[in-house]
């Protein structure tokens, strides 16, 4: 009788294990994996939408799916336009980041405009909105996915907003016959949200 006692008691304990570590592992969906690389199944630690103007609100049936720092240029060259020698913004080139630390580089966005995660997921977007927060910084943005293909975090989005830039505009002098061509890279910051429909 005692044996059975014992083998009771271990059996319960065991079970008791499985469950702990079942909830540790759903619990880990939700943060980066440990090498820093890629947000596991595309969650992180803030999935709640940002607050935007109304104009970059993203329709109802969409939910946040995935957030990143960016940090690197806006690439502008000196082209001839109709209205005269002007900065056009050719591409961004930046490094996208599991939080605002810096830490644990999760993709790359460039030309296109294009967010490509470490995995090889990548979605392109199409501006549909800007509205200018910061006088100082490039506009925040709405954008829809024109394209996306995985697997990975960015397979499936809907839509995509820059919000709380820094720095990125475009040089106000030096833009004329003398300077065609030549290419400006200015310094900038953003997070990206991604949605996904529901």
């Amino acid at each position: 009788m005692r044996k059975s006692k014992i083998n009771l008691t271990a059996v319960i304990v065991l079970f008791s294990g499985v469950i702990v570590i079942t909830a540790c592992q759903k619990n880990n969906d939700l943060v980066p994996s440990q090498s820093g690389t890629e947000f596991t199944t595309g969650g992180n630690e803030r999935l709640s939408p940002p607050a935007v103007p109304a104009i970059l609100e993203v329709p109802s049936g969409n939910s946040v799916c995935y957030h990143v720092f960016a940090t690197g240029v806006q690439i502008y060259v000196v082209t001839l336009t109709s209205t005269g020698y002007a900065w056009v913004f050719q591409a961004p080139d930046a490094k996208l980041y599991a939080n605002a630390g810096l830490n644990g580089q999760v993709g790359t966005h460039y030309g296109g405009p294009t967010w490509e995660s470490i995995s090889g997921s990548k979605v392109v977007g199409i501006k549909l909105q800007g509205v200018t927060v910061d006088v100082t910084a490039v506009p925040w943005l709405l954008l829809g996915a024109g394209s996306s293909q995985g697997p990975g975090v960015f397979n499936g989005v809907t839509y995509i907003q820059r919000v709380n830039t820094t720095g990125g505009l475009a040089p106000i002098t030096g833009a004329d016959a003398a300077h065609v061509g030549e290419q400006a890279m200015i310094p900038y910051t953003a997070e990206y949200f991604f949605y996904r429909a529901d």
